[in-house]
């Protein structure tokens, strides 16, 4: 912000940056438009950042500011409300202990397994980019689920996920009574269906300094799937809070012009894309090979427990659908050696890519993993799918397109 805060805006910290971005269901409407039939998803994207994202420390470029969503405090608001937690260790944890180091505040499901992936990805980036200033940076998770708030349930969430060897990363959780004062106080809403037990909660992300202060609150967004670039700007922001460190650079791939305005468009050219094949980096495979038919691309990874339940029914559809469809799996920001692993196992008998630092999951703007799009044959995006597919869904879909009237 441009100007500091006064205590009352401080205390009811409705926060500039727009409450509640959240993640509900994913569904499917079908909307006839003049070029043809397209299928959109019920669930929303992220909204635009902050009117004043680019407004951020002089060290940050507005690419990076925009790709976090970021508010940047003029000057750190009074201290961030301490609470005390049991981590995934099953040890006390508080937000005060951290007092001397930079600490990345986010609100996780523990039992979410799609946004939370792209999280957990973009944790382990931020971390290589670091380098040694990692020690002095804590990434500090607050169970966002009311439902499953034993110690074992964070334990397993961070080792599935692959962040059981990252020191810096700590998962609490407590009481339901505890978990809810803690989003309160930091005005993060979180919701509970009654009847399907899902969770929607916010995805703010608070940049706190090691005075215990806020300094900057961003957004855990579609632009986090570019986990290269999301990465690097969490790092950098969490780095410069760091004594001494304000605009020393961290390592990745700085961002560069604009970041992405909104979503990969629906009736618009479906943005290009040349990558590995997963089976044999050497071998690239372009989005125009399929151009002439409808293509189905899938975002997923191997941390991913949805991604790896949908995997068999996108083979079934495949495999029913012949090849009057083209398929397309695209591994977003995985190890190559869990991904590969994942496609022996699964079986699937069409072209998986990888999208190594999730450039083209960025290009496409995904909401979550799995995440999957479908291109008509002259190359324009036909449907954004955030969630699973079944078999039959798919199948539906895709002859819903191919018998549309031209």
């Amino acid at each position: 912000m441009n100007t500091t805060p006064s205590p009352s805006d401080a205390a009811n910290r409705t926060h500039r940056r727009g409450l509640a971005v959240a993640w509900a269901a994913a569904g499917l409407a079908i909307a006839v438009a003049l070029a043809g039939i397209f299928i959109a998803a019920l669930r929303p994207d992220t909204p635009a950042g902050p009117a004043n994202a680019a407004a951020a420390q002089p060290d940050r470029s507005s690419a990076a500011a925009q790709l976090l969503q970021l508010d940047v405090m003029s000057a750190p608001l009074d201290s961030a409300p301490d609470f005390t937690l049991t981590d995934q260790h099953g040890k006390n944890v508080s937000l005060s202990q951290y007092r001397g180091k930079s600490v990345v505040l986010s609100f996780n499901d523990d039992e979410c397994e799609d946004l939370c992936t792209l999280l957990a990805q973009d944790v382990a980036a931020a971390n290589t980019d670091l380098g040694t200033a990692a020690t002095d940076v804590v990434f500090l998770s607050v169970n966002a689920n009311p439902l499953h708030t034993a110690v074992q349930d964070v334990k397993t969430w961070t080792e599935v996920h692959g962040l059981a060897s990252a020191t810096n990363w700590v998962f609490g959780t407590g009481t339901p009574a505890q978990l809810s004062t803690v989003a309160a106080n930091y005005h993060v809403p979180v919701r509970v269906d009654s009847k399907t037990g899902e969770v929607v909660h916010g995805s703010e992300l608070f940049f706190i300094d090691p005075a215990g202060k806020e300094s900057a609150i961003g957004q855990f967004g579609t632009g986090s799937a570019n986990t290269a670039l999301f990465a690097q700007a969490m790092a950098q922001t969490a780095a410069d809070l760091l004594p001494g460190r304000a605009g020393a650079p961290v390592g990745g791939p700085a961002p560069s012009g604009n970041a992405p305005a909104g979503p990969a468009t629906l009736g618009q050219p479906a943005p290009p894309f040349t990558l590995p094949v997963l089976a044999d980096p050497g071998t690239q495979f372009s989005l125009d090979k399929a151009k002439g038919q409808y293509t189905v691309l899938n975002f997923w990874a191997s941390t991913c427990g949805a991604c790896v339940g949908e995997m068999p029914e996108l083979q079934k559809a495949h495999s029913g659908l012949g090849a009057s469809v083209a398929f397309l799996g695209i591994d977003v920001a995985d190890p190559a050696g869990p991904a590969a692993a994942l496609a022996a196992r699964s079986g699937t008998g069409y072209p998986l890519l990888t999208d190594t630092n999730g450039a083209t999951a960025g290009a496409y703007q995904i909401t979550g993993l799995p995440f999957t799009a479908i291109i008509a044959p002259d190359g324009t995006l036909v449907v954004r799918h955030p969630g699973t597919f079944s078999a039959e869904q798919l199948e539906y879909v895709l002859h819903t397109l191919t018998n549309a009237p031209s």
